[in-house]
């Protein structure tokens, strides 16, 4: 099956200049559009002769990622409907001051002055919207605010780019815990491709698994083991033992995620804690066993009753040989962040504003090297190569999201792989991986006081 269409709204190279001097206080802007959550960043203040922001690291400061429902959405929204259908609005409203500045309206203390507005029309052509190119909508200078104040405004430099962003989207068919299929889903089609095995045993009892993983494997999983088997009555205290394998139509295993390191609480918290995290290890195929792709640690964060929130750190493992070590600083941090645990939310890997990969330049995309406003042909989100980065591991731009389920309630994963990451069936199994991986460590980190629902 082909990937699902997405769009991706990329704004960058946020640079303002005042007519007069410029001021103490940082700049802001808070970005818009129809339907979806608004986005801040920051804005670096230049010279007022500047004729470009030439010296300002080139960056991207926000992304808007768009399906195909999405953008059907946006174009018959109200109050986008213009005599074109296929033109909407970027808002940009942009302030100075401190962030913890009350001073701004509309109830958002975390800006500080208004001071005005730009208006970015985005006009969708038909190659657009059918991801067969990529287009600049704007590249330059804009008056910031009322024009007929033109000299007197602020001006601001932006860069925003529209183009395609294919991603292979994938289903389960159930809770990760009850060894569901997987399916990927183009529209209304649902295919299966997957199926899932899970389950529970004690950290020392791995002559359960299955025949068909290697003695090998076993050997390289038991180097992650960090504690020795606990006495009957300390297993109450601690979840371990639990894996998930992923396998292709035809019975294959072509992933896995199985938790190398305990998740235990905190003496006198009943939490697991950022200084002692649980660990999965996501596994795929290899010369005969399973070699170690990436590790993904999963704590709890309190910050109150129905506030806490589940934190995850996921790290990318160098192919280094079985001698090699995936604990130390080769390893590549991909995704960090954390997840509501009441209501659960979104992981994702997205190597596009700068704040991951661990190391990488300010931004993944060139934007400075966009000096027109025509389209330039593009089949996906690869920007090219990222100055700097670690040979055989390109991932950059969007490589996947999937969805997470609060604690204590039934969870059907949804995966979105971008399509430039997937060359074969295991690409696209470690994603699936992960993403089961992700959703039961929700039920791994609840707090030991209470007990795991049934499944």
């Amino acid at each position: 099956m082909d990937p699902c269409q997405f769009l991706r709204i990329i704004i960058g190279n946020l640079a303002i200049k005042f007519p007069g001097s410029n001021p103490s206080s940082p700049c802001y802007c808070k970005i818009k559009l129809e339907n979806t959550t608004p986005q801040s960043a920051t804005i670096q203040t230049i010279p007022n002769d500047a004729t470009h922001p030439e010296n300002t690291p080139q960056s991207v400061s926000a992304c808007f990622n768009l399906s195909k429902p999405d953008v059907e959405k946006l174009l018959t929204s109200k109050k986008n409907q213009t005599k074109k259908t296929n033109i909407t609005t970027l808002k940009l409203d942009i302030y100075y001051g401190n962030k913890s500045s009350k001073a701004c309206g509309f109830g958002f203390g975390l800006y500080g002055k208004l001071l005005g507005r730009v208006t970015v029309p985005l006009e969708l052509s038909t190659q657009v919207l059918e991801g067969k190119t990529s287009t600049v909508v704007q590249n330059g200078w804009v008056i910031v605010g009322n024009k007929k104040k033109k000299g007197s405004n602020p001006e601001l430099y932006l860069s925003v780019k529209v183009q395609p962003d294919p991603r292979f989207v994938f289903a389960f068919d159930g809770e990760p815990e009850c060894s569901p299929q997987v399916f990927q889903v183009q529209g209304n089609i649902r295919q299966p491709v997957f199926t899932c095995k899970f389950s529970c045993r004690h950290s020392g009892d791995w002559n359960s698994r299955s025949s068909s993983e290697t003695s090998t494997s076993r050997s390289w999983l038991n180097t992650f083991k960090v504690e020795k088997d606990h006495d009957n009555h300390k297993h109450m205290t601690e979840r371990k033992g639990w894996s998930i394998t992923i396998h292709d139509l035809s019975g294959s295993p072509v992933a896995a995620a199985s938790m190398v390191t305990p998740f235990v609480p905190t003496q006198g918290s009943g939490r697991v804690s950022r200084s002692n995290p649980g660990a999965w290890l996501i596994l795929r195929p290899g010369d005969g066993t399973w070699k170690p792709w990436g590790r993904l640690e999963s704590w709890r964060e309190w910050a109150g009753a129905g506030l806490d929130r589940v934190g995850h750190r996921f790290e990318l493992i160098p192919d280094a040989g079985m001698s090699g070590s995936v604990m130390g600083p080769a390893g590549i941090t991909l995704a960090q962040g954390s997840v509501p645990a009441r209501a659960g939310g979104k992981f994702s890997i997205d190597i596009t504003t700068g704040s991951s990969p661990s190391g990488s330049p300010n931004s993944s995309f060139d934007l400075g090297s966009w000096t027109g406003s025509g389209s330039t042909s593009s089949s996906g989100s690869d920007p090219g190569p990222v100055p700097g980065w670690v040979p055989g591991f390109m991932y950059r731009g969007f490589v996947m999201s999937s969805t997470v389920g609060g604690e204590g309630k039934g969870s059907h994963p949804e995966v979105e792989v971008g399509s430039q990451h997937v060359t074969c069936t295991e690409d696209a199994a470690v994603f699936v991986a992960l993403a089961a991986a992700m959703d039961l460590s929700m039920d791994a980190c609840r707090p030991f006081s209470q007990k795991l629902r049934k499944g």
